[in-house]
């Protein structure tokens, strides 16, 4: 059995002009220690369908379709005090996007991951500091900067409490939301080091949020690619790097240098991505690529399986 499986989700913003699709029929599995990607241009869902799968949309954001079972448990269908009691932090934890401004700037580092453990464990104080102090160190930072405001520290070094915090309660998945924005590239090295490191360490299974297919090539064992509210193609990082089917994959990969290869001139992909208040007919990529048939237009492609593992959607692979 998968730790996360997804299937059909869809999750719509509700605004003044209509509903936002932001993710419209997204489906992936997630076995137990495994990392996967989720890739795509800004605005194509990476982060909304993190939220969903926490249940910590906004107020004006709803599942409307779709399961996400996370040990054989549908937590769509949960009541919020138990997805805020046994699931969050306990089960799956996150980091978020711009994270290193998530710490309380009055409160120092130590007392915030030691009121996080409390929050979800029913544990003496003693006992959290000293796990704190532990977590600190696992990170790689000094127990000795426990009683330090956030200020003190560096952005990576805010970067690694965060971690820390993420698996105070042991979970089994962590999703890592752009965990390397505004950091250098030296820091955000180290800080990728440090999640394989933790997901070895602690059995971990891993949701790695971006749009560097840099960092997900050199992380993760699955990728999903998402264009428009959908899952374009999905499998395993060899056959997603080394043999792309969809136009979408083709054009992210090569739109990034490859330092190995010839020099070449990278390409980009013409146009920009959809209003998601008004999608347009067919498959959502059809605008923007060069391959574009009449069908592409008249009728959204599903999702098939090609070779085992790896998903397409794409006429030009089902024809």
């Amino acid at each position: 059995m998968a730790l996360l499986e997804i299937e059909g989700l869809k999750t719509y913003f509700k605004t003044l002009r209509g509903y936002v699709k932001a993710v419209d029929d997204v489906s992936f599995k997630l076995e137990k220690g495994e990392a996967l990607g989720l890739a795509g241009e800004s605005g194509c869902g990476k982060t909304t369908t993190a939220l969903s799968i926490l249940k910590i949309l906004p107020s004006n954001g709803e599942i409307v379709a779709g399961t996400i079972r996370f040990s054989g448990t549908d937590i769509v269908k949960i009541p919020e005090e138990t997805m805020r009691k046994k699931i969050r932090w306990s089960g799956i934890s996150i980091v978020f996007q711009g994270a290193m401004n998530a710490l309380n700037p009055v409160y120092k580092v130590g007392d915030q991951i030691v009121e996080a453990i409390q929050l979800h464990e029913d544990i003496k104080k003693d006992e959290a500091v000293k796990r704190t102090k532990k977590l600190l160190e696992m990170v790689g930072i000094e127990p000795s900067r426990f009683n330090n405001y956030p200020h003190e520290f560096s952005g990576g070094m805010r970067q690694r409490a965060l971690i820390a915090m993420s698996i105070c309660s042991n979970p089994e998945l962590l999703i890592a939301d752009e965990i390397g924005t505004a950091l250098d590239v030296i820091v955000q090295a180290q800080i990728l080091k440090l999640l394989r490191e933790l997901q070895k360490r602690l059995s971990l299974s891993m949701i790695l949020i971006t749009h560097d297919l840099s960092i997900i090539a050199e992380t993760c064992d699955k990728v999903s690619i998402m264009y428009a509210g959908k899952i374009v193609e999905y499998g395993s990082a060899q056959d997603i790097f080394l043999k792309p089917l969809h136009p979408y994959t083709q054009g992210l990969i090569s739109a990034f240098p490859n330092l190995l290869a010839e020099r070449t001139k990278m390409t980009s992909i013409p146009g920009s991505p959809p209003d998601l208040l008004a999608p347009p007919s067919g498959c959502r990529f059809h605008p923007r690529c060069k391959y574009v048939m009449d069908i592409c237009k008249k009728e959204s492609p599903k999702l098939i399986e090609v070779n085992k593992g790896h998903y397409v959607a794409c006429h030009l692979v089902s024809r």
